[in-house]
This record gives structure tokens, sequence and C-alpha cells, in this order.
């Protein structure tokens, strides 16, 4: 039960970390300002562990993968928990597992794009935040918008997305595991 209950808070704290890790990265790569209570927020809830990293790793092509990195390493300090309590797992295993955290996280994370976006559609189009997250979710839906035409007044695409990125879960799941 305490190992229950200890798992529970590091992959909580570890996720939310990583997932703010993963937002900045993704909201520099495509090029999207966040407004400034969240970049705020973003930033200074990271920059402890990207500044570091960027005098080893500076951004290349127009990447921050100091963020990446930073990620990763979350992901994978989130894994020791279960390879010293775990018979099962061993050291070998904590790079495996910290990628599927992170293709995790990031398969989540758009997920939880998409719905927003789906519902800041339906419930206010014009918030503060709705073009935002627009902007963070068009990358993904774009090329399927150009094939799926919408449906009387409906756009599809969300829903296509969001079935894609369930199967791409799935794949990743069986693949890190088929590893192990």
């Amino acid at each position: 039960m305490l190992y229950s209950i200890f798992s529970l808070i590091v992959t909580t704290v570890a996720s939310f970390l990583g997932g703010v890790l993963l937002l900045r990265f993704w909201m520099q790569a495509i090029r999207v300002r966040p407004p400034m209570s969240l970049a705020q927020f973003t930033y200074q809830l990271t920059d402890w562990m990207v500044h570091p990293l960027r005098k080893i790793l500076p951004g290349v092509g127009g990447y921050d993968w100091a963020s990446l990195v930073g990620a990763l390493l979350i992901a994978m300090l989130s894994t020791v928990p279960e390879i010293w309590l775990l018979p099962q797992w061993s050291a070998q295993h904590m790079l495996p597992l910290a990628l599927l955290r992170l293709v995790q996280w990031m398969l989540y994370g758009l997920m939880g794009l998409i719905f927003i976006g789906v519902i800041f559609s339906w419930v206010n189009p014009y918030a503060p935040l709705a073009p935002f997250i627009r902007a963070l979710s068009e990358p993904i839906q774009r090329p399927l918008r150009r094939i799926i035409p919408p449906v009387g007044a409906i756009d599809l695409t969300p829903l296509v997305v969001l079935l894609l990125l369930q199967i791409a879960l799935y794949v990743a799941t069986a693949l890190i595991v088929s590893l192990i």
C-alpha cells in the first residue's frame, strides 16, 4: 500500500513537470507565443532545469532540445521507484520505460489539447485561451483537414486525430513491452 501511494505521488509530480517541459518544447517548436500568465508559469516552473541543460544542449534547428531532454530525465527519474521496488525490473529497463513514459506524456498531452480545443469550439470559441489552444493543436490536425472534409458544419478531424493518437499509444506501449 505504501508503495502504491509513493508511486502515485512520484508519477503525478513527474507527469506534471514532464508535461510542462514538453509544452515548453512544443510551443517553441511550432513558434506559438503563449499568453503571459501561462508563459510565466511554464518558464518559472522549468527554468531551473532548462537553463543548465542549455549549456550542454543548445537549441539547434530552432528546437529547444534542453526542454525535451529535461522531460526525458524526469521520465527516467520517475522509473527509479519501479526499478528499486519491483523484482521484475532492473536498471536495463530504465531507458525503455522512460521513453515509453515520454511518448505517453506526448500523446496524452496532444489528446488533451484536442479535447480542450473541441470544448472551446462548442462553448466559447472566443475565450482568451482558445486561439492559443488552436495554434498548439493545428499542426497535428492540418494534414488531416486536407483529406477529411467537414460533414455539414461539423469538423470530424479531431475525432480522427484522437483515434490515431490512441492507436499510436497502443503501438508504442506494445513495442516497448516487447523490447522488455
